[in-house]
């Protein structure tokens, strides 16, 4: 048996958890989430729990158990908690900035880059070298930072670029001199 997935997830309270077919919807104090799940997983609810179980021991069926009970995990916390990454920027002349909803980056091209946030998500900037990318899908706050990061992904020789705050960048050695 999985051990991710044999755990029951808690329900806190001021959240709602309701099942049609394989569709779950959870709804809380920041919003509501649905997702579909394969109908191969049994999801049941109880009044504080739900409980994820597998009908065999497929090689499928085992690694969609623990993924299930991960994602509904995710829900549950996103609803009530909410998901956060934090970016920072290195460079000289290198900054964000907000306006209205948009970001605006400065790093190195000849424009400034902005980005819309998509439903469900919002930029802070907290400093002009920190962004904070905030939402209650942790799939959508995780794939936007990324998106972020890659207009300027941080280079190897000076640390130049965009990177997330728990992120260490490998240094290399710049090329030495002739003798």
């Amino acid at each position: 048996m999985s051990r991710i997935g044999r755990l029951p997830v808690t329900v806190p309270a001021g959240v709602k958890c309701e099942l049609n077919g394989a569709r779950l919807k959870v709804t809380g104090p920041k919003g509501a989430l649905e997702r579909s799940f394969s109908p191969q997983i049994g999801i049941e609810i109880t009044a504080d729990a739900i409980t994820v179980t597998r009908s065999s021991d497929a090689p499928e069926h085992r690694a969609l158990h623990g993924l299930t009970r991960a994602l509904i995990q995710n829900m549950v916390t996103g609803v009530t908690q909410g998901f956060e990454k934090t970016l920072q920027i290195e460079g000289v002349g290198y900054r964000a900035s907000k306006q209205g909803k948009n970001l605006n980056l400065s790093v190195g091209h000849s424009h400034p880059v902005s980005m819309e946030p998509p439903e469900g998500i919002e930029f802070f900037v907290d400093t002009p070298q920190t962004i904070r990318v905030c939402g209650i899908d942790n799939e959508l706050v995780g794939q936007v930072a990324a998106d972020i990061r890659r207009k300027r992904p941080p280079e190897p020789y000076k640390g130049k670029g965009l990177r997330y705050a728990t992120e260490r960048i490998r240094r290399k050695v710049s090329k030495a001199g002739a003798k």
